[in-house]
């Protein structure tokens, strides 16, 4: 074998094993680059998901939606980095368990607009409440406050001067009726309203529980309240990470905001 033919062979050598290399590299890089893993709460959350998930499918970016049946979980899951988003709290939220567990979490956008309402199935109006009535209202401290500034704006209760997102039980000034509070696990407030005189429940449980913001809530909160904006939550160490803004994009889109007015007229508004 001649220099000159030695030297043809090992060139083709190398351009096979070069092009084997990228073609068992490639795909695994680019399936590592395109999957992002969001979590959400089930019902409403879950269903504009999916819609931004296939917005984003369109453009090339694959998301996988993994949905969770309380407010603690995905925070956790995030976290831990078994989830790169989670879309289901408001910022109040999220820095009280920031604080208390130590995340690092951050809001990356807003996502929707979700409200809470003071629900009853005893009674039609605020009015009809009697003295010493049983309010339901979720157990942990940040929506705990949140109901209590609710019942505060519809004037069942007076909270001290100054007091707003980390307000308690303690922090009750005025109580006219007499209200008793019972603090009761987020998810099972809709299921409570059998038991007690009513119930301050979040949209997002409210509505898979049949219940219409719109039209059953005896007061229902201000859409420019702390509490009302859900946002798109990542960590700090992947908030610029690119399938981020990618996936953003598409949840902001026309197709998730058409969606989101024509399922629940009333109830969710997108914050975009």
């Amino acid at each position: 074998m001649t220099i000159f033919h030695a030297a043809i062979k090992l060139k083709k050598t190398l351009l096979c094993a070069t092009l084997t290399l990228g073609l068992s590299t490639a795909p695994l890089a680019f399936a590592q680059e395109a999957l992002l893993k969001v979590g959400v709460t089930v019902g409403p959350h879950a269903q504009i998901s999916e819609v931004a998930r296939q917005v984003a499918e369109k453009q090339g970016l694959q998301v996988k939606l993994i949905e969770f049946s309380d407010f603690i979980q995905p925070n956790a899951a995030l976290d831990t980095k078994e989830i790169d988003l989670n879309i289901y709290q408001h910022r109040p939220f999220m820095n009280a368990q920031n604080s208390a567990r130590g995340y690092k979490l951050v809001p990356v956008a807003d996502a929707v607009v979700q409200l809470m309402g003071i629900y009853s199935s005893r009674h039609n109006n605020l009015d009809e409440l009697p003295s010493g009535a049983t309010i339901a209202i979720p157990n942990d401290p940040s929506n705990g406050a949140r109901a209590l500034l609710v019942l505060q704006a519809a004037r069942l209760i007076k909270l001290k001067e100054g007091v707003t997102t980390t307000a308690s039980l303690f922090d009750i000034e005025e109580n006219p009726k007499k209200l008793k509070f019972i603090e009761i696990e987020a998810a099972q407030l809709p299921h409570s309203l059998k038991d007690v005189d009513a119930a301050a429940v979040n949209s997002a449980y409210a509505i898979p529980a049949g219940l219409d913001p719109a039209k059953d809530t005896l007061a229902l909160e201000d859409e420019k309240a702390d509490f009302a904006v859900v946002v798109i939550a990542a960590r700090e160490d992947n908030k610029d990470d690119p399938r981020v803004a990618r996936f953003i994009k598409a949840y902001q889109s026309d197709e998730v905001k058409a969606f989101v007015e024509k399922t629940f007229p009333g109830a969710y508004f997108t914050a975009w």
